[in-house]
């Protein structure tokens, strides 16, 4: 639940709350909240602007998970997928966009204006096993560059994990990573 919780947000109410009683008390002849409503309140404040200037949102699913997803989830996920997963529902701080590093080390992300845009995620089951599927708005990465870089993208989020890529529409992509059960090797 915290994950959902914008830290740019929090320091902005604070700060501007603090801010404020410290101006109040400054008119009202209180000095020592004065002191203190501004020292602190000034910081926080600025602190949440520049929080808010480096944020980047949660990414959303695209499809509610189901209880038995869950359950599959948990009895079959990757540390990846969890972490993949965990990372990018919650809110980042510094970073251009979700997966940027991990695409540029793939080769899909040859500049940050080609660079696919993930712009949801679901948990879905294929074949009795559990998976994760990021969907990309992709308008510059062909479908073609996608698939040739198939056994990179299963080596960078592997081990235990099988790549699936399709294209359900124009300049959509849906990368999918496939739990590897042990029956199936």
């Amino acid at each position: 639940m915290l994950r959902q919780i914008s830290l740019a947000s929090v320091g902005l109410t604070v700060g501007s709350i603090l801010t404020i009683i410290g101006f109040i008390a400054y008119a009202t002849g209180n000095a020592t909240l004065n002191l203190a409503g501004l020292f602190y309140g000034v910081p926080i404040l600025l602190g949440g602007l520049a929080l808010k200037a480096a944020e980047l949102k949660p990414i959303p699913f695209s499809v509610p998970t189901s209880p038995e997803i869950v359950d599959l989830r948990d009895k079959q996920a990757t540390p990846t997928q969890n972490q993949l997963r965990k990372d990018v529902t919650r809110y980042r701080y510094g970073q251009q966009a979700h997966l940027d590093e991990s695409l540029a080390r793939i080769g899909l992300s040859p500049t940050d204006e080609e660079r696919p845009e993930l712009v949801s995620i679901r948990e879905t089951e294929t074949d009795c096993a559990y998976t994760l599927v990021m969907e990309f708005n992709s308008p510059f990465i062909s479908f073609s560059q996608w698939q040739e870089k198939q056994e990179k993208i299963e080596k960078f989020f592997g081990p235990d994990i099988k790549v699936a890529i399709a294209q359900p529409e124009k300049d959509q992509i849906e990368l999918a990573l496939i739990k590897i059960n042990d029956r199936a090797r």
